[in-house]
């Protein structure tokens, strides 16, 4: 028995059509099922899950989650783009919408931190190709708050580079 990758998660939100919103008109997301006013069910653009997150209503009232400052709970969920060019545009996107609030070099992954309507916060990220990595991109991993410069990546590895292969996407067969 193993479990080998995340299907969905699960959200609860104050408002189902404002989360819809944010999650379909910024990062692409279809609803694949809801109940209006109550539930949403989408899937990512690129995905092959059922669904990928699903949107539970609370209600208007409610607070912001305070887990990481004074509950345990989860900190963020983390999805993966497809190339450096698409997080280049999602980064505009998402800073666009005032939802962006970090940029993060983490030397085998360069990641995007935005927050939705209701504050729970996402990571979207590229991961280095498996051929590309390097002792510098390697010893990235530990270090902590390395400001993300997208356009030196770009330039680094190019803006049309597949994300992940080797790491998260197997290699092609030869």
């Amino acid at each position: 028995m193993g479990i080998h990758r995340l299907n969905h998660a699960v959200l609860y939100v104050r408002d189902i059509d404002r989360s819809v919103a944010f999650y379909r008109d910024l990062l692409g997301f279809r609803v694949v099922m809801a109940r209006p006013g109550s539930a949403a069910f989408l899937q990512a653009p690129d995905s092959t899950n059922d669904h990928d997150i699903g949107l539970f209503a609370l209600g208007a009232g409610l607070a912001d989650s305070s887990a990481g400052t004074s509950t345990v709970g989860l900190y963020h969920l983390g999805w993966e783009i497809g190339t450096l060019g698409e997080l280049v545009e999602l980064a505009a996107v998402l800073d666009g919408a005032g939802a962006l609030v970090g940029a993060t070099d983490h030397g085998t992954t360069k990641s995007l931190y935005a927050r939705d309507p209701d504050g729970l916060e996402f990571e979207v990220a590229w991961l280095v190709p498996a051929e590309l990595l390097d002792d510098a991109a390697i010893e990235g991993r530990s270090r902590r708050g390395v400001r993300l410069d997208l356009e030196a990546e770009v330039a680094r590895y190019g803006a049309d580079t597949r994300s992940g292969v080797g790491v998260s996407t197997p290699t092609a067969p030869v």
